[in-house]
């Protein structure tokens, strides 16, 4: 990865803290750079119908092995973009070949009347929950997904959107295979779901994590989210008190009692585990 692309394309959200979109800026030499080496990119505008075809085509030329290397390659060497691209390839095969179906997600009332309501699509969000799609995206800066795989390994898994692009940058990559330390980390990160308490939220578990893998907190938030996006973290049952106010989405309703999918990690990851 260009060193001088990345540190533009991160200069332009983020100085410890995000950039209020109001107070973002490029130049035009540095946008030029930066896309030249594959890590910015122009405004896109594509239609939820349009989004879903190009996804499907792209799924049809990745296989899961390419994801699951792409996956534990990035444990060790913190290329995140590589860790993303895993959920991605998941949703993408729950969302079956459709046109926008609208549906309410949201209403804002005015004296105990509904006044406007937002929209999405129904079929998207019956795929799997957290999925969504909008009917159309303009001009959509997709430059702040690149920022988020690269920085945290992807924010916005679940937008139809974020899930094209992910995959669109994941077949150009070029993946090493996984090393020991790789497949030795993520026998660790099992180990530390596996001794959960039955009682710890997702925040717990992203605290224990901190001992088995060099990361952030924003990091380890968004591997867990990726685990349970997989399916390898799956709640017993939705009928659970939720921690407060939080931003769990996939793995809102995993406890430590859950434990792991052990047959998602065998189909998933069982030829490296076995060596």
């Amino acid at each position: 990865m260009d060193k001088k692309a990345k540190r533009i394309l991160f200069s332009t959200y983020w100085k410890n803290g995000w950039i209020d979109v109001k107070n973002r800026s490029i130049s035009d030499p540095d946008f030029i750079y930066a896309k030249s080496k594959g890590l910015m990119f122009d405004p896109l505008t594509i239609s939820h119908d349009e989004c879903i075809l190009a996804t499907t085509t792209l799924v049809k030329g990745i296989s899961q092995a390419q994801v699951t290397k792409g996956f534990l390659s990035s444990l060790t060497s913190r290329r995140l973009d590589w860790r993303s691209s895993l959920a991605s390839y998941a949703i993408a095969q729950k969302i079956p070949s459709h046109q926008y179906t609208p549906v309410i997600s949201g209403s804002s009332y005015m004296d105990g009347k509904p006044t406007t309501h937002s929209y999405t699509c129904g079929i998207c969000r019956d795929s799997q929950y957290g999925i969504r799609g909008s009917e159309s995206y303009i001009e959509m800066d997709i430059n702040v997904f690149n920022f988020e795989r690269i920085k945290w390994g992807g924010v916005r898994h679940g937008d139809i959107l974020y899930t094209y692009f992910d995959l669109n940058q994941f077949i150009k990559a070029d993946i090493p295979e996984p090393t020991s330390e790789d497949i030795s980390c993520f026998r660790e990160i099992l180990t530390i779901i596996e001794t959960s308490e039955p009682n710890d939220y997702p925040s717990a578990l992203e605290k224990r994590l901190a001992s088995v893998i060099k990361s952030s907190k924003a990091e380890r938030q968004i591997l867990i989210e990726i685990l349970a996006s997989l399916g390898i973290l799956k709640s017993n049952t939705v009928d659970r008190q939720r921690q407060g106010k939080n931003d769990w989405v996939f793995a809102e309703y995993w406890r430590g009692e859950d434990k792991y999918c052990q047959q998602t990690v065998e189909h998933l990851f069982g030829a490296y585990l076995a060596q």
